[in-house]
């Protein structure tokens, strides 16, 4: 076992509830609610209808259930399909460090591994703590676009997470995160040119291969030696990088410290959606001629016109285009999941206004980035006029947080029309007092879909 792996092993066997603020356990259970929600709202999309119906042609010993049915599958299955509900709608949180990433994908294991072996609330909370942890360590510490997708950080972080309500010892977690590490190198391929259904499965597959590592490290399979340090390790294509200090200790636990998207959109496009709904409220939108969006490095990827960010034609690369969303922010006065229709991304008045966009990189607002997320949109109007205005964070960023009261309206606006109102609010009314629960079940089986007409 490498030095690498035996410090998170060590950190991630040793990890108690006892050890957690009461920071951390509220913004855990903020964070799980929020992903609940989101699981909700990305129930009835096609990849998820996909995914359920390959979990339900398995059954597990021990199963554990697939949200929204209820039916049993086996904990890895379990763990896909969840996941991907829970990543369709890209409304889920976001870190970024040197990378970024979405760290309550883990919550897609956590639950199943928690399900499987009827783990008590404390014990869920420990485990998801734990995988934020890993998760955001390798986005503060691996550089951006190498190639590999930041789902490689996810499934170590949920090999962890689910070792951890397994109950594996500080070697078997070693074993663990070896065999999470080296056979699931994901290729950023992923998120590149027209994106596929696969973009909101990719961190879902990366759930279901941690919950595997972590059950075949239990029964005793052992995984490849220095599958960090080793000549062909992770540092061999993630360059080499270390742990920063884990959460803790006197240091503040990452759960604490993510973005909780208050749009259904990519994480570089909520500051651009938050201006432009400034600045549609400030003029009408038949009066706009031309779009002027500045913000940070981001803005490298949109300067070949010909890439499929400035056409969109599916949800998945619409919600990942800044223009795209930055249009129909000004157009409409919001962000919602009919955003993306194909109706609305076929509109001619969005694509002809996404024609006269452009959008370019800001060199302050690239030094300031990650500790800031600047953007700044003018406008050309009619007769000459223009108006402006700039944002340094984004509604939900860990600087301009969202309320609780604000996580449980997106909650029961994504929940309730699937859930039910009554089941909504049951899913709440339990979820904020997860700590207390002696079996997660207590929670899961009320994430049911109501009876369709």
């Amino acid at each position: 076992m490498d030095s690498m792996i035996e410090s998170l092993a060590e950190y991630a066997a040793g990890l108690r509830y006892r050890d957690l603020t009461p920071e951390a356990v509220h913004e855990c259970k903020r964070r799980l609610i929020d992903t609940l929600g989101c699981l909700a709202g990305g129930f009835d999309a096609k990849p998820s209808a996909i995914a359920r119906a390959l979990a339900q042609r398995s059954r597990g010993e021990p199963a554990a259930r697939v949200l929204g049915t209820q039916k049993r599958s086996t904990p890895e299955l379990a763990a896909f399909a969840n996941g991907v509900m829970m990543r369709y709608l890209d409304f889920n949180d976001a870190t970024f460090g040197k990378s970024a990433g979405h760290p309550s994908d883990v919550f897609a294991a956590v639950l199943a591994a928690a399900d499987a072996v009827g783990a008590d609330g404390r014990s869920a909370i420990t485990a998801a703590t734990l995988a934020y942890e890993v998760f955001c360590n390798f986005s503060e510490s691996v550089q951006r676009e190498q190639g590999w997708d930041h789902v490689v950080f996810g499934v170590v972080a949920n090999a962890v997470g689910a070792g951890k309500l397994l109950g594996l010892s500080r070697a078997k977690m070693g074993q663990a995160i070896a065999l999470a590490a080296i056979p699931n190198m994901a290729l950023e391929q992923t998120r590149t040119g027209e994106l596929s259904m696969w973009k909101g499965c990719a961190a879902a597959n990366a759930a279901r291969n941690g919950v595997f590592a972590a059950q075949l490290a239990r029964e005793g399979l052992t995984g490849p030696e220095q599958a960090i340090e080793g000549r062909w390790g992770l540092w061999h294509p993630l360059g080499k990088f270390r742990w920063q200090p884990f959460g803790g200790r006197g240091g503040p636990f990452r759960v604490t410290q993510t973005h909780i998207k208050y749009f259904p959109a990519v994480v570089h496009a909520q500051t651009p959606i938050t201006v432009a709904l400034e600045l549609h409220a400030q003029v009408e939108p038949e009066e706009i001629e031309a779009v002027a969006i500045e913000s940070y490095w981001v803005a490298e990827r949109y300067v070949d016109r010909g890439n499929a960010l400035w056409h969109p034609t599916t949800r998945e690369t619409a919600d990942h285009s800044i223009p795209y969303c930055v249009v129909a922010a000004l157009l409409d006065g919001g962000i919602t999941s009919r955003s993306f229709t194909s109706a609305r991304m076929r509109d001619p008045r969005l694509r002809a206004l996404i024609e006269r966009t452009t959008l370019r990189e800001n060199a302050e607002f690239t030094r300031a980035h990650p500790a800031e997320w600047p953007c700044r949109i003018e406008l050309a109007l009619r007769g000459g006029r223009r108006a402006a205005a700039e944002a340094r964070y984004f509604k939900g960023h860990a600087m301009r947080p969202l309320t609780d009261a604000e996580i449980e309206s997106k909650f029961r606006a994504l929940a309730a029309p699937v859930l039910g109102r009554r089941a909504a609010e049951a899913v709440l009314t339990v979820a904020w007092k997860l700590e207390t629960l002696r079996d997660i079940g207590v929670l899961l089986k009320r994430v049911k879909v109501s009876p369709r007409p």
